[in-house]
C-alpha cells in the first residue's frame, strides 16, 4: 500500500508521516519513506537519522531531468516520460536511502542553491517513481508531500493507493482540506482526514475520520530535532488506513 499525506505548511505533515511508518515498522512490516518536499529538511530527524542523499543525484541531477522533460515536450507525442520500467525498494541503491529498523527513508530531491530553478522535475520523478514502484506484501510506502496541493497538478497522487489529509484547527486548512478531498474524489482515490494538534474544543468543530491530540512532547521533540516518541492514537490512524 501506498499512503500518501498531504495538507497546509505547518499542520504536522512530516510528523504524521513518521509516525504511521513507524507504526507500520511496529507491526512487522516493510515500510519505504518517501520524502517528496524539496523545503523539508527535518522529517529525518524524527526518525533519529541523518539526511539521505538525493535520489535526484541517481538520475543525472536536476538539470539532466530538466532537458528530458523538455526533449519530451519538444517531440510532441503527447506521451509521457517514463523514467522507470519498474523498480522494487530493494532495487533502490543504498546510497540513496538511510534505513531505521525496518524503515528505509529515501528523498526525491531539495532546493540547494539560490537560483537553481523551480521544483518541477523533482515533481516529475516523484510522480514517475511512485508509479513505477512495485511492493511485495507486507511493504508499505509513505509519501511527505510539500505544503499545500501543488502535487496533485504533478500528478504525483496518482501512484498512491490512499491520501491521508491532514487538518489542524484553521478555517485555512480546513478549506484546503476540503480542496483535497475535491481533487482525490476526481481522480478516485481514497481520502482518510485526519485531524492534528487537537484539543477536546476543537475537535468538536472539525469533522475527520481520525483525530490526534496536540502532544507537547511530540513539539519539543521537533523543536530540538530528536527522534519522535510512541503516540498510542496512531494506532486507530493506521487501523483506518488498512482496513480497506
Amino acid at each position: 500500500m501506498k499512503i500518501l499525506v498531504c495538507g497546509k505548511g505547518g499542520c504536522g505533515k512530516s510528523v504524521v508521516a513518521a509516525l504511521i511508518a513507524k507504526e507500520l515498522a511496529n507491526r512487522g512490516k516493510r515500510v519505504l519513506v518517501v520524502d517528496t518536499d524539496e523545503s523539508n529538511f527535518g522529517i529525518y530527524r524524527n526518525f533519529g537519522v541523518e539526511q539521505p542523499k538525493d535520489f535526484m543525484e541517481y538520475l543525472g541531477g536536476k538539470d539532466a531531468v530538466r532537458e528530458v522533460l523538455i526533449k519530451s515536450i519538444q517531440n510532441g507525442s503527447g506521451e509521457r516520460v517514463r523514467m522507470f520500467k519498474k523498480i522494487t525498494i530493494d532495487e533502490i541503491p543504498e546510497d540513496y536511502v538511510v534505513s531505521k529498523g525496518n524503515i528505509k527513508i529515501m528523498a526525491i530531491g531539495k532546493i540547494h542553491d539560490f537560483g537553481e530553478g523551480c521544483a518541477c522535475p523533482m515533481g516529475a520523478v516523484a510522480r514517475e517513481f511512485l508509479e513505477a514502484l512495485k511492493l511485495n506484501e507486507d511493504e508499505y510506502v509513505v509519501v511527505d508531500t510539500d505544503a499545500g496541493i501543488e502535487h496533485f497538478g504533478r500528478g504525483v497522487e496518482a501512484g498512491c493507493d490512499v491520501i491521508v489529509a491532514i487538518v489542524e484547527p484553521s478555517y485555512e486548512s480546513i478549506q484546503l482540506t476540503n480542496k483535497i478531498v475535491e481533487l482525490a474524489n476526481k481522480i478516485g482515490k481514497r481520502v482518510v482526514i485526519l485531524a492534528n494538534k487537537v484539543d477536546d474544543e476543537t475537535a468538536k468543530l472539525i469533522k475527520a475520520d481520525a483525530y490526534l491530540p496536540f502532544k507537547r512532547e511530540i513539539y519539543i521533540a521537533c523543536l530540538e530535532g530528536k527522534e519522535l516518541p510512541e503516540v498510542d492514537e496512531i494506532g486507530d490512524v493506521v487501523d483506518i488506513l488498512v482496513a480497506n
